[in-house]
Order: C-alpha cells, then structure tokens, then sequence
C-alpha cells in the first residue's frame, strides 16, 4: 500500500512537473524567437569556419563511408563551387597572389552525361514493356535539381562543399553530387561508378509507383491507338453505380477488348471512370500494376542497349 502511494505522489509530481514546463517553456522561447528577428535572424556558421575543421580528413572520412576510392585532388575539386573559386581569386588579387585554383564544372558534366545514360539504360532493362516516353520522364525526374539535392545532402556534403555563400542552395548540392560521380569516374572506372548511381540514385524508385512521374492526358486515347495496332475492337461499358445525381455519386466503367473485360476504374462520373480504367488498361499493357514485381536494384555492371521493340507513343 506505501509502495502504490509513493508512486502515485510520483506520479502526480511529474504531471505538475509538466505543467509548469508547459506554461514557460512556450513564452519563454517566443522571447527567444524575438530576440533573433531584432538581431536580424539565425545566422548559419558552416563548419569549415571552425577552428579544428580539417578538409583533408573530411575528405578522406567521406570517401570511406561510401566505401569508395577517390583521388584526393580531384575530389576536393569536385567540392570546389565556382562561387568559390571567383570570390577566392578576388582576395588573392588584393593581397598580390596568383594561385590556380579549378572549380568543379568539367567534372559536373562528366558526372551529369554518366548518370543520365546508366539510368536510361538501367529504366529500359528493368522496364522492357514501358514505353520510351515513360523511361524518359522517370530518367528527368531522377535526374532533376531537387532529387539529386537530397541525395547530396543525406551523403553529408553540405558542410563539406566550399561556395562562397552558406547554406548551399539546390543547385550546388545537385552540381556537387554530378562532380562527385565524375570524379569517381576517373577514379575507379565505369563499372564502380555505375553501382554508385545504381545504390543511390535509382534506388530513389523503391516504393514509388513509376506511373506517376509519366503524364498521360488522355489515356483512353492512347489505349485505342494501342489496340488499333493489334486489330483488336475496344469497347467501355458502365457496368456500376451508386448515389446518383448526388454530391457522392460513384461509377464503374469496364473496359472489354473483344468481349473480354480488361479492367474496370472508379470516378465520380462516368468519364473519369473511363479514363481510370484506360489508365488501369494501360498499367497491364506496359507490366506496371500496382502489383508489379519490385524494380530489380542489383544489376551487375552496365546494362546492353534494349534492342526489343518498344512502344513509342504520344499521348492525344
């Protein structure tokens, strides 16, 4: 019984506890926030600025945790933003000193030209019913500023690249990651550097469902050129309903090819039914269902040029 009251007043003593964080904790970082604004904002101090910042062990610590060989010169260039290297040669010139110093744009595009063509060769192996237009746009989207960005950032570059403004924007996080690839390029070969890409760029898809990053607008009419070509008779039908002429209306639309029904979609009227399941159709056709087989993130080396037949079409 003393045991229970004890830990009930210790209970009841954290729950005041509690309280009384609750009601100054909230006024007193307000006063925080206002003192910050009137000294005109938080500042971010990069940690290159430290004292005890060493460049050369950063380097050589980030090379490790990728489990990758660098050249050391030529990834400290790939750090190297051009903003740096401009606001550098101005001090330099001040001062009467004349150091070279390169920045990181040829091996940006190295990178860039080395990711765009693995991944569309990588898309088109583990995608081989997905039509072209469709790789393409899963390609752009992997290789677009923002998703290149995050991935440089979770690699833990930010505090590393050397600009000459703090924090780093999108764009240089993007750059940087390119310069990274072409330096692991010409410091390994093609062979690492497209396992590199592979672990870290097109293992952005897992989980993702790749209908999404391809706009159709207007798959209906995308199927029917489709069938066309195969001589096949396409035929929607309304086959459900519910809620009629309410604000929560629901159709069904089947699609039938020759008498046998394809799919069927759901919308809210009947022509977004039909376009559900044009769109359902058009998933079996290029083998992206919902329950597709997970994207293979283990192939070996660098895929061979897809010499099949693929779709090339343009949605109208």
């Amino acid at each position: 019984m003393l045991h229970r009251n004890i830990t009930y007043l210790l209970d009841w003593n954290l729950v005041i506890l509690a309280r009384k964080i609750h009601r100054w904790v909230a006024p007193t970082l307000v006063e925080f926030k206002r003192r910050e604004d009137k000294l005109g904002g938080k500042k971010y101090y990069p940690r290159n600025t430290f004292l005890e910042w060493n460049l050369e062990a950063e380097l050589y610590a980030f090379g490790k945790r990728l489990n990758e060989d660098f050249d050391s010169d030529l990834l400290l260039q790939a750090f190297t933003d051009r903003s740096y290297v401009i606001k550098e040669e101005i001090k330099q010139k001040e001062m009467g000193i004349d150091i070279k110093m390169k920045d990181n744009r040829e091996l940006s595009i190295e990178g860039e030209k080395f990711i765009k063509e693995y991944v569309q060769l990588y898309l088109e192996t583990v995608l081989p019913k997905f039509p072209l237009e469709g790789v393409t746009s899963i390609s752009n989207h992997l290789l677009s500023e923002e998703t290149l960005a995050v991935i440089s950032l979770h690699l833990g570059t930010k505090d590393i690249i050397l600009a000459a403004e703090y924090p780093v924007d999108n764009f240089i996080l993007a750059n940087t990651f390119k310069a990274i690839v072409g330096t692991l390029l010409q410091s390994s070969g093609e062979e690492r550097t497209a396992h590199f890409v592979r672990d870290f760029v097109i293992s952005q898809l897992q989980g993702k469902d790749v209908n999404e990053y391809w706009v159709i607008p207007n798959p209906y009419s995308m199927l029917t050129n489709i069938l066309k070509e195969d001589g096949a008779e396409l035929e929607p039908r309304l086959i459900g309903e519910a809620g009629k002429n309410t604000l929560l209306a629901c159709y069904r639309v089947a699609i039938y090819v020759n008498k046998n029904m394809i799919s069927s979609g759901y919308g809210e009227t009947v022509a977004i039914a039909k376009e559900m399941a044009a769109r359902e159709a058009l998933k079996k056709i290029f083998g992206t269902e919902d329950h597709m087989k997970p994207i293979n993130f283990q192939l070996e080396g660098i895929p061979k040029p897809n010499t099949n037949v693929r779709y090339q079409l343009s949605a109208s």
